[in-house]
């Protein structure tokens, strides 16, 4: 099979042999292979549950594909909340005339990542549309999770909170724009796609108290804390040379005019910890290697109400505040 051809999504042979040499080969489990209309679950605590579609523009990037973030998003989102990730849902729409190679290596991609979380693909769909009716591949998948700490909250951030990175940030959103502008320019810069619930989980059975939690997608560094300040009704301040920016996204930042904060990570989660757990907290982080460089960037206080303050190491202070329009279309 070299490309998808509209007789793939049709449900007659080729569907079949798309979903059961493909799909069933990488994605294997006793609910999925039932191949009931529903899946049927077990789950014995409360529940969270999200949904996310990926639409990102190159469909392979450096650091990742659209496969390996689609996993990685909606279990981020179940992390965030305290969630263990159990079962996820997975669609494709894909465009008549995508590479079989191409496809599978994104489904590979999809397997690899479920790995980390142990999490499990139990039901989907496939559809594919005519050539021209979107572009390569789109995918929606939904999670499930059971919590493990409850009260994890955008509303939960209280005076003296110590707020934390896990790393340094905007990556993603700069490597997308390097690809998509076809920069060339000498970096190893990648995304920072990848799952945090392992990293998560160890925050939870160390029992460290925290109150909030939220992976820096769309909208950056700057979002989230904006967020949580309206939220909670508290003061975030935060010191600037304290928030991680490599090298590489500060130059394409300064190239094009845009501020690191702002632009997205898929792998990079910020949280909100009580000060007596900090450093506690700190050192579990940098057990994973997508946390070794997890840092204290800013506390909570009381001095401006709603808002988010960047104090300079010049002694200068400014309001942080939520981007405007659409930096970038499509980076996820």
């Amino acid at each position: 099979m070299k490309s998808v051809q509209l007789s793939h999504g049709g449900g007659g042979e080729e569907t079949n042999t798309l979903i059961n040499d493909l799909f069933y080969r990488y994605f294997e489990n006793d609910i999925l292979i039932k191949a009931e209309d529903a899946a049927v679950l077990e789950v014995k605590k409360k529940i969270a549950f999200t949904t996310d579609s990926f639409t990102v523009s190159p469909i392979v990037f450096n650091g990742g594909d659209i496969g390996k973030l689609s996993i990685a998003g909606t279990v981020n989102d179940l992390a965030m909340m305290g969630a263990r990730p159990l079962y996820l849902s997975s669609a494709f729409m894909i465009e008549e005339g995508l590479s079989y190679d191409t496809l599978k290596q994104i489904v590979e991609s999809m397997a690899k990542e479920l790995a980390k979380s142990g999490a499990k693909i139990v039901c989907g769909d496939t559809k594919v549309v005519p050539r021209g009716s979107l572009d390569k591949i789109f995918i929606n998948t939904a999670g499930i999770g059971e919590i493990e700490q409850e009260d994890i909250s955008v509303s939960n951030l209280e005076q003296g909170d110590v707020i934390m990175a896990s790393r340094d940030v905007g990556r993603h959103g700069a490597t997308i724009l390097m690809e998509r502008e076809g920069l060339d320019i000498s970096s190893d810069l990648q995304s920072d796609c990848e799952t945090l619930w392992p990293a998560v989980e160890g925050l939870i059975k160390e029992d460290i108290a925290v109150h909030s939690l939220r992976d820096a997608t769309r909208g950056g560094l700057s979002a989230v804390l904006n967020e949580w300040a309206q939220a909670s009704d508290i003061c975030i301040e935060v010191e600037e040379d304290s928030v991680g920016i490599s090298d590489q996204v500060r130059g394409i930042c300064e190239m094009f005019g845009f501020e690191a904060m702002d632009l997205a990570n898929e792998g990079t989660f910020i949280l909100a910890v009580a000060s007596e757990d900090a450093e506690k907290a700190l050192q579990v982080l940098r057990q994973y290697h997508f946390c070794e460089n997890a840092s204290v960037i800013g506390t909570v206080s009381e001095k401006y109400p709603s808002k988010v303050v960047l104090h300079s190491a010049h002694g200068t202070s400014r309001f942080l505040d939520l981007p405007k329009g659409e930096l970038l279309p499509r980076i996820c």
